[in-house]
């Protein structure tokens, strides 16, 4: 089992900045994928980025290119979410998530270990 922690989220007026953090513990397996998901009310949970392992391969949903950025640190066992430039419509509980393999998918159902999230608020 993999366990994953969630921290970082808040209150942020927009054109602000937060981090998030994912501190991962348990059986960690050679080669994984660590992802972050967005679930905002009402709406379906949703991909926002990936990184590989190795942090050679990084991968964005759209609507965050440029603003958002990831990041491992694979000797602390954190990941990171840079995100800059928020937005109103960023609002959302911010999932921390992670697959075994080498290939970054954007589907929640790829992924089998998750975080208990993290609430973002952007404030107008």
């Amino acid at each position: 089992q993999v366990q994953l922690v969630e921290s970082g989220g808040g209150l942020v007026h927009a054109g602000g900045s937060l981090r998030l953090s994912c501190a991962v513990s348990g059986r960690t397996f050679s080669r994984y994928i660590m992802g972050w998901f967005r679930q905002a009310p009402g709406k379906q949970r949703e991909f926002v980025t990936a990184i590989t392992w190795s942090g050679g391969v990084t991968v964005y949903a759209d609507s965050v290119k440029g603003r958002f950025t990831i990041s491992r640190d694979n000797t602390a066992n954190l990941f990171y979410l840079q995100m800059n430039s928020l937005k109103p419509e960023d609002t959302a509980v911010y999932y921390c998530a992670a697959r075994p393999g080498t290939t970054v998918l954007r589907t929640t159902t790829a992924y089998s270990y998750w975080g208990q999230g993290t609430q973002v608020t952007v404030s107008s």
